[in-house]
C-alpha cells in the first residue's frame, strides 16, 4: 500500500518548491525529463497535444487532494496545483483520519474524463475507491472543474481486500472494469458502468455489491502485491501490478510484473506459466544501480509512466516515463 514515508517526502518537497531536472540521469531508454517531476503514484493522461500527470497528494497542500502536472511535449513538466482546494466532506466520514488522497487513474469516456482516486491512512482497510469527472483536462479551460461522483468501491475492518489503487479498462465488448487492490487478499475487480463510471449494478454512491473477482495473490502475508494497471494488446490482457516495498526511500523493494491473459477477468499467467493467483509475475522492472523500487505505473499511447526513489537524491521519488515495447512473442518490454 501506498507507504506514508512518500507522503511526508512529497510535503517537504512542495513546501520548499523543490523542481528537479533528470536530464542526464534518466533510466536507459526512458524519456530525459525536466521540470517539476516530484510524484509518486502517476496516472498519465494526453488529452490532444499536451500530456498529463495526476499524482497522490500532500497532505500540507490543499488538504491533501490529488497533484496535477502537465507537459506540452512529455518532456519538460510543470506543476498545475490540485483537483480541488478541499476534500469532498463526505470522505471524512467514510475513512476517518484520511489526509493525502492516493494513487489516480485518469480514464476518458465519450468525451467525459473519469479521474478515480483512493482515500485511506496508513496500514488500515477502511477504505474508498471515489470518484470525479470533467469534460477536460486543461485547467485554462473555462469549462475546467472536477465534479464529485462518490464512491465507486469501499472496504472496512471486515472485509478481506483493500479498497485502493484503482486501474481501469474497457473491454472489447465495451465494458468497463476496475482491477484494485493492496495488500490483504491482493488484486480484485469489479464491473463498472458508462456513463456513470460507477460499480454496475449499484446505485450512485452505493458501494456495496458482489464479491470481486480476484486476479492476482501472492498466497503468503503481508502480500506485497498493488497497484494494477490493464493493457489490451493484440487481442491479449496485461496485467502490471508493483510487488514489494513501497515509499522507503533508497530502502524500497518495489518492481513492477506483469502478467498475460485471453480475458480481461483472467486468468492472468506469467511467461513461465505460472498464475499470478499464486504468486506468479514476470518481474518487467526493478531496482538498477541509483534507480531504486521502481512502481505505481500507468500506461498512456505506448509510454509507461512510473515512480522510482532516486539514490543520487537522497531517495527522493522522482518521475519517469518509459516507452513499452513488445518482443517478438507479446511480451512487453521496458528499457529501465
Amino acid at each position: 500500500m501506498r507507504r506514508l514515508v512518500a507522503y511526508l517526502a512529497i510535503a517537504a518537497a512542495v513546501v520548499l518548491g523543490t523542481s528537479v531536472a533528470l536530464a542526464g540521469c534518466a533510466p536507459t531508454g526512458a524519456q530525459e525529463l525536466s521540470g517539476d517531476l516530484m510524484t509518486h503514484d502517476p496516472a498519465l493522461a494526453k488529452q490532444g497535444d499536451t500530456w498529463y500527470v495526476y499524482s497522490t497528494g500532500n497532505g500540507t497542500v490543499a488538504d491533501g487532494n490529488i497533484q496535477v502536472r502537465s507537459s506540452s511535449d512529455g518532456r519538460a513538466w510543470r506543476y498545475e496545483g490540485e483537483v480541488w482546494d478541499r476534500k469532498p466532506e463526505w470522505l471524512r466520514e467514510a475513512v476517518p483520519g484520511v489526509q493525502n488522497l492516493w494513487a489516480p487513474e485518469l480514464v476518458e469516456h465519450d468525451g467525459t474524463w473519469y479521474l478515480y482516486y483512493s482515500a485511506s491512512t496508513f496500514g488500515k482497510n477502511t477504505s474508498v475507491i471515489a470518484l470525479a469527472t470533467n469534460t477536460t483536462l486543461d485547467p485554462d479551460d473555462a469549462e475546467y472543474e472536477w465534479v464529485d461522483r462518490g464512491a465507486v468501491v469501499s472496504s472496512s475492518a471486515v472485509d478481506d481486500f483493500n479498497a485502493i489503487d484503482p486501474g481501469v479498462a474497457t473491454d472489447e465488448d465495451g465494458t468497463p472494469w476496475m482491477a484494485f487492490g493492496s495488500f490483504w487478499s491482493g488484486i480484485r475487480m469489479v464491473e463498472l458502468e458508462w456513463p456513470g463510471g460507477l460499480r454496475a449494478g449499484t446505485a450512485a454512491g452505493d458501494a456495496d455489491a458482489s464479491e470481486p473477482l480476484r486476479l492476482a495473490d501472492r498466497g503468503a502475508p503481508p502480500n506485497a502485491i498493488e497497484a494494477p494497471y490493464l493493457v489490451e494488446h493484440d487481442g491479449d490482457w496485461f496485467l502490471f501490478v508493483s510487488r514489494d516495498s513501497c515509499c522507503r526511500a533508497a530502502e524500497s523493494t518495489y518492481k513492477i510484473a506483469v502478467g498475460r491473459a485471453e480475458e480481461i477477468t483472467g486468468p492472468y499467467l506469467d511467461r513461465d506459466g505460472v498464475p499470478m493467483l499464486e504468486d506468479g509475475g514476470t518481474i518487467l522492472a526493478e531496482t538498477a544501480g541509483s534507480r531504486i523500487g521502481p512502481g505505481g505505473q500507468s500506461v498512456a499511447d505506448g509510454m509507461m509512466a512510473l515512480h522510482f526513489y532516486d539514490g543520487d537524491l537522497n531517495g527522493q521519488f522522482q518521475l519517469a516515463l518509459v516507452p513499452l515495447e513488445w518482443d517478438d512473442d507479446g511480451w512487453p518490454v521496458l528499457r529501465w
